[in-house]
């Protein structure tokens, strides 16, 4: 028996292979979308419009075709029609480019295929499994069917080097589950699996065109606006009905009253800050014609008003400015402000010891409840500014392509803005040549040799950790073709070692060779969206989609069409969404709009961290971290404190460790498993303790 299913939320599960005589096998909570050969399932909290099924009229005894799109797709049923028909000849790009964020399963014949986006935001898995293959967008649904035991190498590599794929590989943090890269997808015939990319990947030695900067800024507003349009047209079916808004009763904040009503608001909302990204969305969703909400009880008119959904933070001050230009922007009548208020409760770190079990460790995890509330206040579907930055904006190490393209002037502005952030010291003075020499380097450095060296710097990076207190600080890390992450440095030598294994035996791989620019944005922004997913999983409330339209392939596709030496200016992220928005018809921006606010973040994040020392100082007690031999927890322990208490550590290494050792706990604690059947599993995946000498979770 073949088999093929949506597992979770928002996850893919499936296999082609052959499970035995008599034996069965399939998700808890399915539904079938088609049966036999192959079945298909969804699982999970799944809306009408989410899935569409679309096949087309064969000749008796020709091979069966049929497609599955699920998730948002604003493609039409007949668009669905003609890309199956053109995928029989074995095409498959244009399956991967209509607006909206959803995976596509084409099945001809006993041919199945299934793509990953180019973010990375909804990926595919697959494991062997009966004699042919499963796959899923979901890694524990694979890991629990095939019994799997935890990689505690893999766990290294991404604590060690996050951004560096060369380091991660195509593993996850069970071993035998592998992921399908961005960019590519997974193809299955009958026992034979096949991984092709379907993205042209930028030449080392050939300079990619560069496109006019007005056509290319007016193709990421076309993909833009296609993007947040197809969240407006949605849903095609009716959607169920929803309880009546109770309304403003005293005494009730917007999280209270969404909970008295069984979930949020229905309609669409927004992200609103006084930042670009999501005061961009906010402003094109409101803008354009559609279904922008529907928000009972406030008033005449309210129904065609988007719900903008502010967080303020008070328990730090310096977002004043923010909140007035968010209060700015929601003066449009097309427009319904609300702002929450968080405290003490809502700081990083709060709430450790509650929360899902998420797919894999991601920082976000120390941050879920905080975004937990701010969604709470949020509609059923809300629109989120994730990805914008890593879209759009220049990785430092794009500096070395435009040293390539012999671009040299266009170095100027980007290495004159880290100077003067660097302020009027005896350091600045060097910051433009030091950058200059470095981006040379890089540029002058081969794929291999790049790799090579940084696996021979790797095992000291818990001894000789890189200074990045200043922009220009970071930005010369981040010349090169791999990098430490910031939890690299509390990281114990073996670990570190093994990771260094990793990277020298990539070294040596054949590999479509990259431009390190282009190769290194690519891995920032898959880090970026991996993250956002696991927030996804993290902060789920039920019958509540977020949306992250910045993440959508045509968007990504457009954005990479923005010349480089746009990219690299001082403040282009901001500078391309004004131009976004002025071809929307909307020009009207307050002052100081898409300023930058790391400072308060910070702050933030090292007040949640005070607050927070007894619940961390007690997570790591007795590290699983430790028993798996990664980190040493008297050395973890010792930075929390000094974090605490102001010590210029990097507060995202941190992050990245406590997230790691909350995942670890909720893994070993968890009960069942995602199969049902004769043929299910026994026992679920990586439950028990851990093993230090054999580094690997035991049953």
């Amino acid at each position: 028996m073949g088999w093929s299913s949506i597992a979770a939320s928002f996850g893919t599960v499936g296999a082609v292979g052959n499970s035995g005589e008599g034996r069965t096998v399939h998700p808890v909570g399915s539904q079938l979308l088609w049966g036999d050969p192959d079945p298909l399932w969804a699982v999970g909290d799944w809306r009408p419009d989410e899935i569409r099924v679309i096949g087309v009229a064969t000749p008796e005894g020709a091979p069966t075709a049929r497609l599955a799109v699920l998730g948002c797709c604003g493609a039409t049923d007949e668009q669905l029609r003609v890309g199956l028909l053109s995928a029989r000849g074995g095409a498959m790009r244009h399956l991967t480019a209509w607006p909206g964020s959803y995976t596509a399963v084409v099945q001809i014949g006993r041919r199945i295929t299934v793509a990953s986006d180019l973010a990375g935001a909804r990926p595919v898995f697959h494991t062997p499994w009966a004699g042919g293959t499963a796959f899923a967008t979901a890694a524990l649904p694979l890991a629990d069917l095939i019994e799997a035991q935890l990689d505690i190498g893999h766990l290294a590599a991404l604590l060690a080097c996050p951004e560096s794929p060369e380091a991660l590989g195509d593993g996850t943090p069970y071993a035998g589950v592998k992921r399908v890269p961005p960019g590519h997808a997974l193809i299955l015939r009958e026992g034979s699996r096949e991984i092709t990319g379907y993205e042209a990947v930028a030449s080392l030695a050939v300079a990619a065109p560069q496109a006019d900067p007005v056509h290319a800024v007016e193709g990421v507003r076309d993909a833009l606006v296609e993007a947040v349009r197809a969240r407006l047209t949605a849903p095609r079916h009716a959607p169920e009905a929803a309880p009546p808004d109770p309304g403003p009763v005293p005494g009730m904040g917007p999280a209270d009253r969404r909970a008295a009503r069984g979930g949020p608001v229905a309609g669409i909302g927004a992200d609103l800050s006084g930042g670009s990204a999501s005061a961009t969305l906010a402003l094109l969703a409101s803008g354009l014609p559609g279904l922008p909400g529907t928000l009972l009880g406030h008033g005449a008119g309210a129904g065609e008003r988007l719900l903008a959904v502010t967080f303020n933070d008070l328990t730090t001050r310096g977002d004043e400015e923010e909140l007035e230009r968010a209060h700015a922007i929601a003066a449009d009548p097309r427009l319904h402000h609300v702002v929450v208020a968080a405290g003490e409760e809502a700081l990083p770190y709060a709430s450790l010891d509650t929360g899902p079990l998420t797919d894999e460790p991601a920082p976000s995890l120390v941050l879920a409840e905080r975004h937990r509330r701010r969604l709470s206040a949020g509609s059923a579907d809300h629109l989120v500014g994730h990805g914008a930055r890593q879209v759009l904006d220049a990785h430092p190490a794009r500096l070395a392509d435009l040293l390539m393209d012999r671009r040299r002037r266009h170095l100027l502005r980007p290495v004159a803005a880290l100077t003067k952030a660097e302020g009027p010291t005896a350091h600045s003075l060097f910051v433009p040549l030091t950058l200059y020499r470095a981006a040379r380097r890089l540029a002058r450095t081969s794929y291999r040799t790049g790799l090579e060296s940084a696996a021979g710097l790797l095992p000291d990076a818990n001894r000789r950790a890189p200074d990045l207190a200043t922009p220009a600080d970071a930005s010369l890390a981040a010349l090169a073709w791999s990098r430490p992450g910031p939890a690299a440095r509390w990281l114990t030598g073996e670990a570190l070692a093994e990771v260094s294994v990793r990277l020298q035996e990539a070294a040596i791989r054949p590999t479509s060779v990259q431009r390190p620019g282009e190769a290194r944005a690519r891995a920032a922004l898959a880090r970026g969206a991996a993250d956002h997913r696991i927030l996804e999983q993290a902060t789920e409330i039920r019958s509540q989609r977020l949306h992250a339209p910045f993440l959508d392939n045509q968007v990504v596709r457009a954005a990479r069409a923005l010349p480089e030496s746009l990219r690299v200016q001082p403040g282009a992220r901001a500078a391309i969404l004004r131009r976004v928005l002025g071809g929307a018809g909307i020009h009207d921006l307050p002052p100081g709009w898409g300023a930058p606010s790391q400072a308060t973040s910070t702050a933030v994040t090292r007040t949640g961290l005070r607050m927070a020392l007894p619940d961390l100082m007690a997570l790591f007690d007795a590290p699983l971290l430790a028993d798996a031999g990664l980190v040493e927890a008297r050395v973890v322990r010792k930075a929390l404190r000094a974090a605490s208490e102001g010590a210029p550590l990097p507060l995202d290494g941190l992050a990245d460790l406590a997230s790691t050792e909350l995942w670890l706990r909720r893994l070993l604690n968890r009960r069942g498993t995602c199969w049902t059947g004769t043929a299910a599993p026994r026992r679920r995946a990586v439950a028990g303790g851990v093993a230090p000498a054999r580094r690997t979770l035991q049953p």
